[in-house]
């Protein structure tokens, strides 16, 4: 029962995360399917299915929210944190899109910001993953980093009860509204424990730079007890097919412009320590995961290693509320049971 393992506490449209089979399932279409998708049309299915096929329009406007009266230093996830929190809305339909909105512009700001930069506004006419780009970077972007990115955003928008999602879930549970859902869902992302660790399975490969060095390195990494960063998942006992989505984008972001060296890199660290895994612990199913490519992605696409996870949150920001919609539709509060184990008087 401990971290409620194996317990089930929601029925959802929404995703299925099959770790036996590698497969993940989201609102009906294969993972690998949606990859190809624009952002947008996975965000309006998402929605969708969460409110009985009612249809939320997505709005390009954002606003700076609470993040130009954060010191420059502030981390980038408690700039998030603290921008999604200072918005407010009249209702869901309000919510939703201005949420979904605001949070590129709320990182970008708050990064720009720590650059020395002055923030940038919106622009319109670019797609939600191509206006992101701009407003980091201040120039539109190549449309293979908008695809790569784009592909990117699509593959984290959901991944079941998560900690994230469950911790958005139970504060849409109790009739709250969805900022608050979606502030205490960052706050759980924020953790190192469930936000992932992209930036240091980048690092090992960067560590490593020759090919001829990996199984040198990794091997002693995993002789001292290391644990080998983009390796394993708590749930997925076979390849993660976050990653194999993840390596295609990355193999076309990289031979169609990118550091090919570096990706050839990766694979041959890859490789090496998926059979190293194998050898010192067999029939683990220590396997690629998301980590691994999403590093190598990002990076492609432009991203420095602190935009990585919250990246992600203006992905996953989607999957949080359409979660929370389908939450207010089952209309009941999550009130898990505890087990005392304390002394007795």
């Amino acid at each position: 029962m401990n971290g409620l393992e194996g317990v089930v506490a929601a029925e959802t449209r929404l995703s299925m995360v099959d770790g036996q089979r590698g497969e993940l399932i989201i609102a009906g279409h294969r993972l690998e399917e949606l990859a190809s998708w624009h952002f947008e049309e996975v965000v309006q299915l998402l929605w969708g299915v969460a409110s009985g096929g009612r249809t939320i329009p997505l709005s390009r406007s954002a606003v700076l929210a609470g993040a130009s009266s954060l010191a420059p230093t502030a981390p980038l996830m408690d700039a998030l944190r603290a921008g999604v929190a200072s918005l407010t809305a009249a209702d869901d339909a309000e919510a939703a899109p201005l949420l979904l909105a605001s949070c590129p512009v709320i990182v970008a700001a708050a990064w720009r910001r720590q650059q020395g930069l002055e923030p940038l506004v919106s622009r319109p006419d670019l797609g939600f993953a191509a206006n992101y780009l701009y407003l980091l970077h201040g120039v539109e972007p190549d449309s293979e980093r908008v695809r790569g990115l784009e592909t990117y955003l699509n593959t984290v928008v959901d991944h079941g009860l998560n900690a994230s999602t469950f911790t958005a879930r139970v504060i849409a549970s109790t009739g709250s509204d969805l900022i608050s859902a979606v502030t205490g869902a960052i706050g759980a992302l924020k953790g190192p424990l469930h936000g992932g660790a992209p930036g240091p399975a980048l690092d090992m490969v960067f560590a490593i730079g020759e090919a001829s060095r990996a199984e040198e390195s990794l091997r002693r990494k995993i002789e001292s007890g290391e644990r080998l960063m983009g390796f394993g998942h708590r749930i997925y006992k076979v390849r993660d097919p976050r990653a194999d989505v993840l390596a295609a984008a990355a193999h076309r972001l990289y031979t169609r412009g990118g550091d090919l060296a570096l990706y050839e890199l990766a694979r041959a660290v890859e490789r090496t320590a998926l059979r190293l895994l194998e050898e010192y612990k067999p029939g683990r199913g220590l396997q690629t995961n998301v980590e691994f490519y999403t590093a190598l992605l990002l990076h492609g696409v432009g991203l420095p290693t602190e935009l990585f996870t919250p990246t992600f949150a203006i992905s996953r920001v989607a999957g949080w509320i359409a979660h929370c919609l389908e939450q207010r539709a089952e209309g009941r509060l999550i009130r898990p049971q505890s087990v005392y184990v304390g002394a007795m008087p």
